[in-house]
């Protein structure tokens, strides 16, 4: 009997600008509520996990303090930890525009900064995330998915030695090597572990990339990439999400905020699949596959389609949950 596939569901887990840089004197960055979301975050997600018996990485983003300090994001990994899932680091670079001894400008890419800026930016994170954790990350993720060389050559001097950064349905970087659709590769001497990407045909007739997301796959379709991944040999399937995907919001502050019930139901069903299935799948956190990843490359299966009815579906459910409050 071959392997179940490995799930690894990650978590961005980082506060909000809330429309600050756009209007900074009406709005201002919004901390645990943007995690919390009156229990429909955070709170919602830690509760199917543990019904379920899921392991799930969370990419804390550190580099929030120079805004919050580091009790609010102290608070959330104390809570993380104590439901027994693993943390990983995030950064979000944009947040050092807040540091009042030095100039960062708003700029929330890793990409094409200066070598010893991105440096200093990560190294500060490090060390912000080694405070509130009390261990070293062992997996780095970037800020909206955009990496290149230069990044992977600064975690290797940091000695962080994996990445999950790559989403391709979310963005492409420079460099072939960067087309990473799901497996495992070494760039840079760090282990990059994709976020996985398939493909899906449009009405054009072209293939598309889609990036496998809680907030805009629906249940059927991450099924089917499940189903179909395992049938082809991917070892292992990581998938993203955040708190703030669990609610609907009237505008950036959170003031206003109701329950996501489809995406809600999407994760429950996720997690009962995985927990209903345990011959054929199983959820795996970064902390224990460290070990077994960071040195064993596995092939990328880059032709992995889905057929276009499920496209279809998405977008229909997707439309009228975003048209519809209360839907």
């Amino acid at each position: 009997m071959s392997k179940p596939l490995e799930v690894t569901i990650t978590v961005g887990t980082s506060f909000s600008i809330g429309g600050n840089f756009a209007e900074p004197d009406l709005k201002k960055p919004v901390g645990e509520r943007s995690i919390y979301c009156d229990g429909n975050g955070l709170d919602f997600m830690l509760d199917r996990f543990s019904a379920h018996n899921i392991s799930a990485s969370f990419f804390i983003e550190t580099a929030q303090h120079c805004y919050f300090g580091d009790e609010p994001m102290g608070r959330v990994v104390d809570k993380i930890q104590k439901a027994g899932q693993d943390t990983q680091l995030m950064v979000h670079p944009c947040w050092y525009y807040y540091d009042k001894e030095n100039y960062f400008s708003q700029n929330d890419s890793c990409v094409d900064r200066p070598y010893e800026e991105l440096k200093e930016i990560i190294k500060r994170s490090l060390e912000n995330f080694v405070k509130l954790t009390g261990k070293k990350p062992q997996v780095f993720r970037a800020g909206n998915c955009q990496v290149d060389r230069q990044l992977y050559k600064i975690l290797h001097e940091l000695e962080i030695p994996m990445s999950s950064s790559v989403g391709l349905g979310m963005y492409i970087a420079e460099g072939k090597e960067f087309l990473l659709y799901n497996g495992r590769l070494k760039i840079n001497d760090v282990m990059e572990v994709p976020l996985c990407t398939y493909q899906d045909k449009d009405v054009m007739g072209r293939y598309p990339t889609k990036t496998l997301q809680i907030s805009s796959c629906s249940w059927r379709e991450m099924q089917c990439v499940l189903k179909k991944a395992r049938k082809i040999g991917i070892e292992n399937v990581v998938l993203l999400t955040q708190p703030f995907d669990y609610i609907k919001k009237k505008d950036m502050s959170y003031r206003e905020i109701t329950v996501n019930r489809v995406n809600q139901l999407r994760l429950e069903k996720l997690c009962s699949f995985i927990d209903e299935h345990d011959q054929d799948f199983v959820s795996v956190d970064f902390e224990e596959k460290t070990e077994t990843w960071k040195d064993i490359e596995q092939e990328d299966i880059k032709k992995f389609r889905i057929p276009s009815r499920y496209r279809n579906g998405r977008k229909i459910e997707n439309f009228i949950n975003d048209k519809f409050w209360n839907f």
